[in-house]
């Protein structure tokens, strides 16, 4: 699935929340991810990344993106902010998280 995060950092397929959230406390793409998850009561968990290179090198490797936020959802990679909105817009996000897992 996902490469080993380094160190400490939580893989997400590895926590129990059906969302995870790496985050930045200054990005404004990362506060509107995470006030529509919890408008949307959806359960999450959100990693702050900030100053820790590794795992922003470990991000890029595996969604092969720079920015923050990077949204997993049940352990996959689905993009940042912009492709969270059009999957929760279009019904996909809640048949992803009905999925069984």
């Amino acid at each position: 699935m996902v490469p080993a995060p380094p160190g400490d950092l939580p893989a997400p397929d590895r926590l129990e929340a059906p969302v995870v959230l790496y985050t930045t406390p200054w990005c404004g793409f990362c506060r509107a991810a995470l006030a529509l998850l919890r408008a949307r009561g959806i359960e999450h968990v959100e990693i702050d990344v900030m100053g820790n290179q590794a795992a922003r090198q470990w991000l890029a490797q595996v969604t092969r993106l720079s920015t923050v936020p990077q949204v997993f959802v049940r352990g996959h990679s689905i993009g940042g902010y912009t492709e969270l909105a059009q999957l929760d817009h279009s019904g996909e996000l809640a048949r992803l998280l009905a999925a069984p897992v």
